[in-house]
């Protein structure tokens, strides 16, 4: 089995965090932007890129918040991704201030029905994945505490 790569993106703004909203056949779910690096693709550049494709903005990537790892076989959805290994990688990035927001991902993902700032402090009302690391999103953006590497978290 080989092991994956994915940059995910962490933007907070305003006391709200940009994710993802995608669908599937238990509902509406959220994720952080982010994606497969590629090879030869530095880990900063893969989050800009994926960013550029999911939300359709431009990013600047700050600090490397938190490391997990996912192992599917250990998680709620084994049966059909049982045999995943990945390293997420999760860093704080922000907006480009000269930006106007449009919102117009270039390439969603297959589940991604649109994009959607959530509350912070309302974080666990979502189903979003990982569901581990809505705490830590949440303590994070109140006193910029830090954990980086989660192991295999939920």
């Amino acid at each position: 089995m080989k092991i994956r790569n994915s940059a995910k993106a962490i933007i907070i703004q305003d006391s709200k965090i940009l994710l993802t909203k995608n669908i599937d056949s238990e509902g509406y779910f959220y994720l952080f932007p982010g994606g497969g690096q590629e090879h030869g693709e530095v880990l900063t550049e893969t989050v800009k890129r994926e960013c550029n494709e999911e939300i359709g903005e431009n990013v600047k990537v700050k600090n490397l918040l938190h490391i997990r790892e996912y192992i599917g076989k250990n998680h709620e959805h084994a049966h059909f991704d049982g045999d995943v290994h990945q390293i997420e990688y999760y860093f704080v990035c922000q907006l480009l201030e000269e930006q106007v927001s449009t919102f117009m991902p270039t390439n969603p993902d297959s589940h991604q029905v649109g994009i959607e700032w959530l509350l912070v402090s309302r974080l666990l009302d979502y189903r979003i994945y990982p569901k581990g690391i809505r705490n830590l999103i949440q303590s994070f953006a109140e006193d910029k505490s830090e954990v980086v590497y989660l192991g295999d978290i939920n």
